[in-house]
């Protein structure tokens, strides 16, 4: 990546795109609650899980 050469007192058109990402980014994230997971991981089923196996004698 090549180096810019800074002038003083000049903001270049790249220097205000990014600022205004990043103060975007940071509003976002203090709005929101936290960091939340849409997806959720696939669970094994040989992993042992008490909630799941109680559920499972009830049904029968």
């Amino acid at each position: 990546m090549k180096k810019k050469k800074r002038t003083t007192g000049k903001i270049t058109i790249d220097d205000y795109i990014k600022a205004v990402k990043k103060a975007d980014r940071e509003n976002e994230l203090s709005k929101s609650p936290g960091w939340k997971r849409i997806t959720s991981v696939h669970k094994s089923k040989k992993a042992y899980d008490r909630k799941r196996d109680k559920k499972n004698i009830t049904e029968d």
